[in-house]
């Protein structure tokens, strides 16, 4: 088992950036977002097995509700494809995940943790 960290520092769109937005707004916020992802995790190993991941969140403050932050998520995980450290999103590539938040006025952040088994 071997796990490994990596920050994205700021944030991510959250649904409500993207959820009304016709599909070239759309793909012009996720390529923005999932190059911002796959810059933050470029050192990371390759995973070769199913992986976990325990992401926190630390936005600047409570305005935006937990399950609009937590759209970002996809962001993360096609960026960890972006970077090349997975192959996929898909079941055989991820176990799970847990999502923690916690408000950090001066240093916004996404903190993920993966654990990889095997």
């Amino acid at each position: 088992m071997s796990k490994h960290k990596f920050t994205i520092k700021g944030s991510l769109p959250d649904f409500n950036s993207f959820a009304p937005a016709n599909w070239r707004k759309f793909a012009r916020i996720k390529k923005k977002a999932t190059e911002k992802v796959a810059e933050a995790a470029k050192d990371l190993p390759k995973f070769t097995h199913p992986i976990f991941l325990k992401i926190s969140y630390y936005p600047k403050d409570k305005r935006k509700d937990k399950d609009n932050i937590a759209a970002s998520k996809k962001f993360i995980l096609d960026g960890l494809i972006k970077a090349g450290k997975i192959p996929n999103d898909g079941w055989g590539e991820i176990d799970c995940w847990i999502e923690e938040f916690e408000v950090d006025k001066s240093n916004p952040r996404i903190e993920i943790e993966i654990t990889e088994e095997g």
